[in-house]
């Protein structure tokens, strides 16, 4: 169905903005750029429910297959290697790995495709820590224990700014006309906040940890899990719409979901999961300007040799001496007969590959819910001009508060790189809408980065002058969505099971779309198999 620009923009940024938009006649010089990334080729593939023979000289024989080179398995490879055990291939379906992690190598810098920082962990994440260690990320301990990290991969100021009715304010939360009510209410909600980040449960642990194995599984605190993040500032009697914006933005910026579609415990985490004690501030940004790519291309130095890329999993067949795993590499068949599996690949996709599993499911995939963004990075010969004077500066993270999208980052930021030509990347979440992820993969190039441009220029009048270039890529299943009633539903639990010599890894089981969730569960299933 052909849609005007007018029904485009209106989809993406609201009908008042795009009537605006679309009343501008402006003439403008379009960049250039491509869809670029993801195979959406497999799943028409699998359900073709094809019958795949291995030639017999394309067989190899190797003791555990990794299913995909996310940071969950190349995290399980990294833990593989480091203990000493090389028996093992990684298998990637697409010719990059890193799944939303990955990044790409540009001019001035280097720029993510998705996830671009890490929160300084805790030091009780002894396994994440000694990988900063590793990495030379690092540069000692406080007295409490707590790690230095060094100065350059902190994130540098000013880190957060928000565009709101023509004018740019410093941080995420608006203060600036904010009335006695809106103050009144945020000093509550920050009250909250405290008393969850200091509550305890029967079992000792703290309501919101990372990663999530280390929650409380107390009932006072897992009940949250039954209401949306909506609900629970509705009993709280929260109104105020900047407050409420504050939240909103939170649920998107980390699970792609809005207000009354994200489960309480998981907004409630957002807050607190990363506050060391009550009062404090949540821990700082770890970032480079290829975002969590930086950490991609380290586990790929430890793993290089195990890596197959192109290598398309349409079969993992359990059987009495282990797992057969068939795959398609630039349309030939090849196999690996294996003693065991490490599935790192989306939750839901299992019934699909592995044979049985419908008939004796051992978990209920389809449980596991994703939804769909697209990426944007344009290139940019110069900074666009502040409008006014006394605009807070170009950050590394900036917000456009009247905008469904969540603005963008800039890659130069942390390199001290503050004039001259940059890159920027810009994210769209989908927010679990209907037919969305069909509705992102029917629009072509063009109509989706005059979305990107359209939006950028209620900021940035200038940016279709200054842009050379923008390239997308449309994530259909980009991360795992924390509706209510699903994390403590149980059902992640089962998940985490092996079934028949195959170890499922990946951050769907956590519930939560973070890196830390997936190297945690990487490393738990590598840890399983070589126990």
């Amino acid at each position: 169905m052909y849609l005007t620009r007018r029904e485009i923009l209106a989809a993406f940024l609201g009908t008042p903005f795009a009537l605006a938009a679309c009343s501008d006649n402006t003439s403008r010089e379009f960049p250039d750029g491509e869809i670029v990334g993801t195979n959406v080729n497999l799943g028409h593939i699998l359900r073709e429910n094809r019958n795949f023979e291995v030639p017999a000289g394309n067989w190899q024989t190797v003791k555990v297959a990794i299913i995909g080179a996310g940071i969950a398995g190349l995290s399980a490879g990294w833990k593989f290697a480091r203990e000493g055990f090389n028996d093992f291939v990684l298998l990637e379906l697409e010719k990059e790995i890193g799944g939303t992690s990955q990044s790409s190598v540009g001019n001035p810098v280097g720029y993510p495709w998705g996830a671009h920082y890490l929160p300084v962990p805790f030091p009780e994440n002894a396994e994440l820590v000694s990988l900063l260690d590793e990495m030379s990320l690092t540069e000692g301990r406080r007295a409490s224990g707590e790690i230095l990290i060094r100065e350059e991969f902190l994130c540098r100021d000013p880190e957060e700014r928000v565009f709101y009715k023509g004018r740019w304010y410093d941080g995420l939360y608006l203060h600036v006309g904010e009335s006695d009510e809106d103050k009144r209410q945020i000093d509550q909600f920050q009250k909250g906040i405290d008393r969850w980040v200091s509550w305890r449960g029967n079992d000792g642990k703290r309501a919101f940890a990372v990663p999530v194995a280390n929650c409380s599984t107390d009932a006072q605190a897992t009940a949250l899990d039954k209401i949306s993040f909506a609900e629970w500032l509705r009993q709280l009697d929260f109104t105020s719409e900047r407050l409420l914006w504050y939240c909103d933005y939170a649920c998107r910026d980390d699970y792609g979901l809005k207000l009354d579609q994200t489960s309480a415990w998981a907004g409630l985490f957002y807050f607190c999961s990363r506050v060391r004690k009550s009062g404090d501030e949540s821990q700082a940004f770890i970032t480079f300007p290829e975002g969590n790519g930086r950490f991609v291309n380290h586990f790929l130095e430890k793993v290089r040799e195990k890596v197959r890329r192109d290598h398309a999993v349409v079969s993992i067949i359990p059987n009495e001496k282990g797992v057969d795993v068939v795959c398609l590499n630039e349309n030939e068949l090849r196999g690996f007969h294996c003693e065991k599996v490490i599935f790192a690949s989306p939750i839901f996709t299992a019934p699909y590959v592995i044979r049985g599993f419908n008939e004796n499911p051992a978990f209920a995939a389809g449980e596991f819910q994703h939804n769909a963004w697209f990426v944007a990075n344009l290139f940019l010969k110069d900074r666009p001009k502040p409008r006014f004077a006394k605009d807070f500066p170009l950050s590394w993270d900036n917000v456009l508060y009247e905008s469904p999208s969540l603005g963008y980052v800039n890659a130069t930021h942390q390199k001290g790189i503050d004039y001259g030509a940059t890159v920027w990347t810009y994210y769209y979440p989908m927010c679990a809408e209907e037919k969305g992820r069909t509705k992102l993969f029917n629009y072509e190039w063009r109509e989706l980065a005059d979305v990107c441009l359209t939006d950028l220029a209620r900021a940035h009048p200038d940016i279709y002058e200054l842009t050379t270039r923008i390239d997308i890529m449309r994530w259909g299943h980009a991360m795992i969505s924390p509706r209510p009633d699903f994390i403590w539903s149980g059902v992640r639990e089962k998940a985490m099971r092996p079934y028949r010599n195959i170890h499922f890894a990946h951050t769907d089981l956590s519930g939560i779309p973070l890196f830390e969730e997936a190297f945690y569960h990487g490393l738990r299933a590598a840890g399983e198999i070589m126990r």
